[in-house]
């Protein structure tokens, strides 16, 4: 229904230029004419801008997937939480948090690379968790949410060491 009215606001605008030339004439049919071409102009148009379905995301058997982006691990802010446990099973970083909160259902839960890798034996990556955390409730609540961690393999390697933000211990990815 929105693409009708945006259609036909967008019509409308492209049609007046059209309107004003052909209104100096007495011949009705070039303005029925021009109508007719930017109808099928307009068409053509929103027929190209649909959703490509070859667009797919990897399989994953984990919840979220980690995202390289140093703009966003030095400048995000997140809300305050505390991480309990972190552990890897298969390619999932499994992150289990607390924080403030009704039950945890609306937190948003993003786990950030920094982009660099130091030259180590074997590699060390750096990761922070990001919780946005919109509940207001005075409860104390415990979630997890497991990372898939296949955006963070380098090539020739079969293991690095993920160091996780505000938690003591590094943990080992084989893969």
């Amino acid at each position: 229904m929105l693409q009708i009215i945006i259609f036909t606001k967008f019509f409308d605008f492209v049609a007046q230029p059209f309107q004003l030339i052909t209104s100096y004439t007495k011949n009705t049919k070039p303005m029925k004419i021009s109508k007719i071409i930017m109808s099928l102009l307009c068409v053509l148009l929103f027929v190209n801008m649909q959703c490509d379905d070859d667009m797919t995301l990897p399989e994953s058997n984990c919840a979220s997937f980690a995202v390289i982006d140093s703009f966003t691990y030095t400048n995000s802010a997140t809300s305050p939480y505390t991480i309990n446990s972190v552990s890897i099973n298969d390619d999932c970083l499994i992150i289990d948090v607390s924080a403030s909160g009704c039950d945890g259902n609306t937190w948003e839960m993003q786990l950030v690379d920094s982009g660099s890798v130091s030259e180590s034996n074997p590699p060390q990556r750096y990761v922070k968790f990001f919780l946005i955390n919109t509940e207001d409730c005075l409860a104390f609540v415990d979630r997890a949410r497991s990372f898939d961690l296949t955006s963070l393999q380098i090539e020739g390697e079969n293991e690095i060491i993920i160091n996780v933000d505000d938690y003591s211990d590094p943990v080992t990815y084989t893969y």
